[in-house]
């Protein structure tokens, strides 16, 4: 007879504890996209929470490229270290500085304050021998005097149809999700709100706290049930992004993206912490591992931690 009413009990327990779990989790529709909830924003839901016009923010979010622009209107010192790998994944060549931005009215100056290389990482006339170099020079790092509009806007450095791919590599490694014009094939295959790629990825709105603040985190992930054809489609493997309850602005975000053609191929994790000064947003930490293959070039492995010290 105990032994009946222990079954009996586990049985009731597990069904009320099922019933829990399914009415804690939801599922909302934004422009055919299903969104798994979790209980946090169930909860939230009830008292108010929108869950559309939460996704309606999120895609249509510029907040963390222009972040990165942001930068360029703000004094800081910064902490940069590049490492190159070679096939053993050993460094091979390495730059370890830190550098001091100074501000005169929206122009620019930037002074090394310290420096330290190992192996070929700059060429004899003193270049940047890597790809990966170059363009975290191009994003970080500021040449001469450089001035922006109101808006950090300013005319990028160079010209030419290598300056044009810089930028588009730039856009699509600082903004993911959204589609980027004139890179051929994988432009448009990073816009996970269009129709034809949202259906390869599960989203999910969860929350969580990230660094200490309560935020609301939106989630992309590969569908796991996915064929060989559509998974070769694919190209973010992972799109994390943590929004403040309070107010909605981006404080972190993380992602992977991957794609490989008979011409090309890479492989690139990216990891963003946010901070705010004088109410522009602009990033604290950045690291980045990646791979890149591309045409006339050797294969290039190399991570990158950035640390921002804003004044």
């Amino acid at each position: 007879m105990q032994q009946f009413f222990v079954v009996i009990t586990g049985c009731l327990m597990a069904g009320l504890l099922h019933f829990s779990n399914a009415y804690a989790q939801d599922t909302a529709q934004y422009k055919g996209m299903t969104v798994n909830l979790d209980e946090v924003v169930v909860n939230a839901k009830r008292i108010g929470f929108d869950v559309n016009s939460f996704i309606k923010r999120v895609e249509d979010d510029t907040t963390f490229y222009r972040a990165f622009k942001n930068l360029r209107m703000l004094g800081f010192t910064a902490d940069n270290d590049i490492r190159i790998y070679d096939d053993e994944k050993q460094v091979k060549a390495s730059l370890k500085s830190q550098t001091r931005q100074t501000m005169n009215g929206l122009c620019r100056t930037m002074q090394v304050l310290n420096e330290q290389t190992t192996g070929d990482f700059y060429t004899s006339r003193g270049d940047y021998r890597y790809y990966t170099a170059e363009l975290y020079a191009g994003v970080f790092f500021t040449k001469g005097t450089a001035c922006v509009d109101a808006n950090g806007d300013g005319p990028e450095q160079g010209g030419g149809s290598l300056q044009r791919h810089k930028s588009q590599l730039k856009q699509l490694i600082f903004n993911p999700g959204k589609p980027v014009r004139g890179v051929p094939i994988v432009g448009s295959k990073v816009a996970i709100f269009n129709a034809e790629v949202m259906r390869f990825y599960d989203f999910f709105i969860s929350g969580e706290d990230y660094l200490g603040i309560p935020c609301y985190v939106f989630t992309a992930r590969p569908k796991k049930d996915l064929g060989r054809i559509d998974r070769a489609d694919v190209v973010i493997n992972e799109l994390v992004t943590y929004f403040n309850k309070e107010n909605f602005e981006i404080v972190g975000r993380k992602y992977s993206l991957s794609y490989k053609t008979l011409l090309f191929d890479f492989n690139v994790r990216m990891n963003v912490e946010m901070t705010k000064k004088n109410d522009l947003l602009v990033p604290a930490l950045v690291t980045y591992d990646g791979t890149w293959d591309v045409p006339f070039k050797k294969r290039e492995t190399a991570s990158f931690i950035a640390k921002f010290h804003i004044d």
